[in-house]
């Protein structure tokens, strides 16, 4: 489920920007898996990248690592500096990445934050909610539509299937 949230970013972070008229694209799902096995396919640099890119992801507040778009596409790489590691229940970390103009994004620089909170199911399992905080009021459709085609939680269930 893909949400549009049209509210100002929250509570700072240390090393954010003041709130602004940002807004909020939250996407939760619950997946059977345990809340240390999903933080493994959020934390671990194999892991993430069959579920989102190819990255030197290492899950320590103020660590800085690198998205980068698999050969052959566009040279897009998305800065990321993590803010919060509270393993297994929160992973914050800043989204930066140039846009592409004419290109199927936004057509702008985004300098987001991305937000993955677990919660552990009564069943065993995991409510994941990723929140992607700072976009501008212009492209939240846009940006929210390419969110829920995305493989926020369809990805992610394979993948644990096999971690």
């Amino acid at each position: 489920m893909t949400k549009l949230v049209s509210e100002r970013t929250g509570a700072l972070v240390a090393g954010e920007k003041a709130p602004t008229d940002r807004e909020v694209i939250v996407t939760e799902c619950e997946l059977a898996a345990a809340p240390e096995t999903v933080w493994r396919a959020l934390t671990e640099p194999d892991l993430l990248a069959a579920w989102l890119l190819p990255n030197d992801i290492r899950p320590e507040r103020g660590a800085s690592f690198t998205l980068k778009s698999p050969a052959g596409l566009p040279g897009e790489r998305i800065d990321c500096q993590v803010l919060d590691a509270e393993r297994p229940r929160l992973l914050r970390y800043t989204w930066r990445s140039a846009g592409r103009p004419g290109g199927p994004d936004t057509g702008s620089d985004l300098d987001t934050t991305v937000t993955f909170e677990l919660f552990p199911t009564s069943s065993g399992g995991t409510r994941l909610r990723v929140s992607h905080a700072g976009f501008p009021a212009s492209v939240k459709e846009t940006v929210a539509l390419r969110a829920s085609q995305a493989r926020t939680c369809g990805a992610p269930r394979a993948l644990l299937r096999a971690a």
